[in-house]
């Protein structure tokens, strides 16, 4: 089969030829029709996260090896079960979860794959979406999409499901509440959706590009704050009406971070999800005399994903922007989300009748 593969950092993507999967056990073989591009596949191609500090964490060290097919935002049709694989036919149209666990762990057998300390994901681990196949190791990893269509259905995979597992850790009281959101990329439109599907009715969203306003506001946000003002605290306290109760990072730097922290309100949360990287010193007794929580989120859980599909297919969650290019333009698509110059998503279609 074809792979439009990463074979070293910040190189172009390469398309080369690799052996055909055929499924074994419980495995079953997807053929690739829609694959969505993510931040994670731009920090795969950098070849590295930082850590803060002056580390860095290269994807070697992460367990990468090249090359490797990277998208781990899959929608396909099954084209082979293995024989103990139960509940799946040839020819269902499905959504990948693509955050694979041992299964066998505590986390595991919770349904909190995205836990488990041996996590292999298809697309950062495992060939993704840019592969022509992508070898799924049980069917229990297959949603089944509904009315949706496949290429908005990727996207659940990884924007809809890390942006509800945020949302969920938050642990909103009120829908009257300020939320505030960092970042007006696919993430956090889609929590602004989501929050919308879910009835919530005070949504701030912070972006350095105004230009991304008009897309906010569309998917839901109820006040939209430019990421460049010099006072950018205030204006946010401006926007909550005081100090936040509630916030999500989706850029996750040291500045994006900090101001967040900063305007939390006593017994306030912001739950980071970017790995744009930096690091966070905090004050201790000011932990005590503010009281406040920072956690982090990694992406979600299979039932993070029936969750957000069953949103959508009752026509709840709005669907987000979505740019569609051809798979054989995979690397003019990563240079335009290196650049910033996509609002929502990226689609990759594959022409995948082979």
């Amino acid at each position: 089969m074809k792979i439009w593969a990463m074979v070293a950092p910040r190189t172009p993507l390469k398309l080369i030829e690799v052996e055909d999967p055929n499924p074994k056990g419980t495995e079953v073989i997807v053929r690739t029709t829609h694959c969505g591009l993510c931040h994670s596949d731009v920090h795969l191609w950098e070849g590295g996260y930082n850590l803060g500090g002056g580390k860095v964490m290269s994807i070697l060290d992460r367990g990468v090896n090249l090359p490797l097919a990277p998208s781990h935002e899959i929608a396909g049709v099954v084209d082979a079960v293995g024989p103990n694989a139960d509940g799946v036919h040839v020819g269902d149209k499905r959504i990948v979860f693509p955050w694979i666990g041992c299964g066998k762990c505590d986390r595991c057998k919770a349904g909190e794959e995205n836990l488990c300390a041996t996590m292999s994901p298809i697309g950062l681990l495992r060939h993704g979406g840019m592969a022509q196949k992508v070898v799924v190791p049980h069917p229990r990893y297959l949603v089944d999409p509904g009315n949706l269509e496949l290429g908005l259905g990727a996207t659940y995979a990884c924007s809809g499901i890390t942006a509800n597992g945020a949302i969920r850790k938050l642990e909103i009281d009120s829908p009257e509440k300020p939320v505030v959101l960092m970042g007006a990329g696919g993430l956090g439109l889609s929590a602004v959706a989501l929050l919308k599907a879910k009835d919530h009715r005070n949504t701030i969203v912070v972006d350095l590009n105004s230009a991304k306003r008009e897309a906010a506001m569309e998917a839901g946000a109820t006040a939209f704050v430019d990421g460049t003002a010099s006072d950018l605290g205030a204006k946010i306290k401006d926007a909550a009406g005081g100090p936040v109760p509630y916030a999500i990072d989706f850029v996750g730097n040291d500045k994006t971070a900090r101001v967040l922290f900063d305007n939390l309100a006593k017994g306030g949360r912001v739950v980071i999800v970017g790995v744009a990287g930096g690091e966070l010193n905090l004050s201790l007794a000011g932990l005590i005399f503010v009281p406040r929580a920072i956690m982090g989120s990694v992406v979600g859980t299979i039932q993070d994903l029936r969750e957000v599909v069953a949103l959508a297919n009752s026509g709840k969650l709005k669907p987000l922007p979505i740019e569609r290019m051809p798979i054989d333009q995979a690397n003019q698509a990563l240079q335009k989300l290196i650049d910033g110059k996509t609002t929502g998503r990226i689609v990759l279609e594959h022409n995948n009748t082979d």
